[in-house]
């Protein structure tokens, strides 16, 4: 049996896998607050009594970057390590990987419920898969065959230079180096990127802003969410917002075609994490698809990769994959 954990600053998800299982389904399965342990290896092991359950292995995904075994959490103060994690839970080995990798994992243990198509295309069987995935940041990574499989990679793609393709992006370009000097596509795609449009848009048109959205942004809290209800607001729809929104799929939709063609996508390009899901009604207005095909000469092959968002979360099934794939 496996341990396997999908590590965020808010929240921790904890399960037991049995292999040979579905992936999808856990043999025990339990979410805690983070912040209210010490270290990963006192929730990993309350977490293993409650469940009576004894592994051989674990495998956690987390929201930071891991390099030499070792993981720098985002937003917490944990730095988890294999050597140290193995040694406290009494297992043979530990694995820690990115969430994104992790969500690359995943990818081929998805089923059809677990998907929206936004382009069904033509894949080539054995084909390089991307994975992008906006969240409070974008995160990238990757999938290639390996003869009997798919092996996911890490990636660093979000933070890559923005590239405008048009003059409105031009101008977003040029208003965001005023603030930070070096533009990265995270700035423009992502949870920080709507609210860094929607700063960029309002100063370009003021007179559009509208009172009751400028009220709920004045009160604080995560801006992204209320600029992109308010896009969608069925009743009432924020012009301002709307157009946000909008910029928002049209970049992202660039930024996915650029990394479709970094690592020859041929299998596919999914969409991951909690935005894509919340705004998906705008992706399927065939905005995004259009700025990930607009690449010249390219086109035509980017016509024929399938676009698709991944509808459930799953970080989780993708740490066990990796733990059953990789750790013997």
């Amino acid at each position: 049996m496996l341990l396997a954990g999908d590590i965020g600053g808010t929240k921790t998800d904890l399960a037991v896998f049995e292999s040979g299982s579905d992936l999808r389904t856990p043999l025990y399965r339990k979410e805690f607050v983070s912040a209210k342990y010490e270290t990963l290896e006192s929730m990993a092991k309350e977490f293993l009594d409650q469940a009576g359950a004894r592994v051989e292995r674990a495998c956690f995904a987390v929201a930071g970057p891991v390099i030499g075994g070792r993981a720098s959490l985002t937003n917490l103060k944990w730095t988890p390590e294999e050597r140290t994690l193995a040694a406290a839970l009494g297992v043979r080995q530990v694995r820690l990987i990115n969430d994104l990798e992790a969500f690359a994992w995943a990818v081929p243990a998805l089923g059809p419920r677990d998907v929206a198509v936004l382009s069904e295309g033509t894949p080539v069987s054995g084909g390089a898969i991307a994975v992008l995935a906006p969240g409070t940041g974008l995160g990238a990574s990757f999938l290639t065959w390996e003869g009997n499989r798919y092996v996911a990679h890490a990636s660093e793609g979000g933070h890559t230079s923005f590239a405008p393709a048009d003059p409105d992006q031009w101008n977003l370009l040029r208003f965001l180096q005023e603030r930070h000097g070096h533009v990265s596509w995270e700035r423009v795609c992502s949870g920080m990127g709507i609210p860094n449009i929607y700063d960029y848009l309002r100063s370009v048109s003021p007179e559009k802003e509208d009172a009751e959205v400028e009220r709920r942004l004045a009160a604080g809290g995560d801006r992204a969410p209320v600029i992109s209800n308010a896009a969608l607001d069925p009743a009432q729809p924020s012009v301002l917002c709307r157009k946000t929104m909008e910029l928002f799929v049209s970049t992202l939709g660039a930024k996915a075609g650029n990394l479709a063609l970094e690592v020859l996508a041929t299998g596919g390009v999914m969409l991951a994490g909690g935005i894509p899901q919340r705004i998906l009604p705008l992706l399927q207005t065939g905005a995004f698809v259009e700025a990930m095909r607009s690449k010249g000469r390219m086109s035509d092959l980017l016509t024929r990769i399938p676009v698709k968002v991944i509808t459930s979360h799953p970080a989780i099934t993708g740490a066990a994959r990796c733990g059953f794939e990789t750790i013997r």
